[in-house]
């Protein structure tokens, strides 16, 4: 696919943290037939489900021992999501907002991608079946992540499905929104933007309803999908470590980005070998679980899910999904 050309504007970023040290327990890995399995969904009965780049979305036991595929979207689902009704919610990068009948594979369009619907990324799902959802950009294709990371021009959008099929912008002019998370309680939904560095909160009751703040700023990694855990924390998956090299690129005139973006792939900069995802308290922002460590034969967490004080964990770039159990 031909790059976009791209427009990039000046961005200030605040100094990064530092990372913990290495923590991060043995890791199991189960290989899947297909590439890019993104993100990872647990159900009641410990199959984990994930979705590769060809479309196809698969679930493997709780044993690791045998793969299914149960739907193909035509398209490159993302972030996973159980429906009230028992079907599952896809965001697909191509086609939109879905439901999968995980017994008969059939595909129902909720949202379509559009141009009000350009580049679905992740959601979380109420219990009446409100949907929240990011659209991660309006400019490019998931592919070019890196065009809209350099661009900067902050395109995203975070939205609300209702179950009558409403559609409404909650908020506009994001960079790069992506995980989403509810609350146990449903009192409030947070989101990740991910070129800003931090996850945003909306609250959804109380006397705050309406309002949205910052949970968790300044973020040391790019955070990627988020998931609210059987243990009620909000677990968060970063997909790389912050490089200062880039803050300090995003500070420069835009023609030094423009320069760099037609650089051939082998001589732009790399993603880290590394595994990394952080839990903390949705109501205070505060770290309870930080496990980073070197990415050896799996890197590039983009999903994370804790179901009964084990971690699952999807990748952009892997053939696998991969797991821990917490100390």
């Amino acid at each position: 696919m031909r790059r976009p050309a791209i427009e990039p504007v000046v961005w200030k970023a605040p100094r990064a943290g530092r990372r913990p040290p290495p923590s991060l327990p043995p890791l199991t890995v189960w290989h899947v037939n297909g590439s890019g399995a993104e993100d990872v969904l647990v159900d009641d009965k410990g199959n984990v489900y994930t979705g590769v780049d060809d479309g196809r979305v698969l679930r493997l036991t709780s044993d690791g021992r045998r793969l299914d595929t149960i739907a193909d979207t035509g398209g490159r689902p993302l972030g996973l999501e159980h429906l009230p009704d028992g079907r599952l919610l896809v965001c697909d990068a191509k086609r939109g907002l879905l439901a999968v009948d995980r017994v008969t594979g059939a595909v129902e369009t909720l949202v379509p991608r559009s141009p009000q619907l350009h580049l679905c990324n992740n959601a979380a799902v109420t219990a009446d079946g409100t949907i929240y959802f990011t659209d991660s950009t309006q400019r490019f294709e998931l592919t070019h992540w890196k065009a809209d990371l350099l661009e900067h021009t902050g395109t995203g959008r975070f939205l609300r499905r209702t179950p009558d099929g409403t559609v409404d912008v909650l908020r506009s002019g994001l960079q790069f929104p992506n995980g989403v998370a509810l609350a146990p309680d449903e009192s409030f939904v947070v989101f990740a933007e991910m070129w800003e560095y931090r996850l945003i909160r909306l609250w959804l009751s109380g006397a705050r309803a309406g309002e949205f703040d910052v949970i968790a700023d300044n973020l040391p990694g790019f955070p990627d999908n988020i998931s609210t855990g059987s243990d009620g924390h909000i677990w968060i998956a970063f997909a790389n470590p912050r490089d200062p090299r880039l803050d300090l690129l995003l500070r420069t005139p835009p023609a030094l980005r423009k320069a760099l973006w037609r650089l051939p792939e082998r001589l732009q900069p790399a993603e880290k070998k590394t595994v990394w995802v952080r839990a903390i308290d949705g109501g205070t922002g505060q770290v309870l679980h930080d496990f980073y460590g070197a990415g050896v034969g799996y890197h590039m967490v983009t999903g994370v899910r804790e179901h009964d004080g084990r971690v699952y964990l999807g990748s952009l770039e892997e053939r696998a999904v991969a797991f821990f159990d917490l100390p």
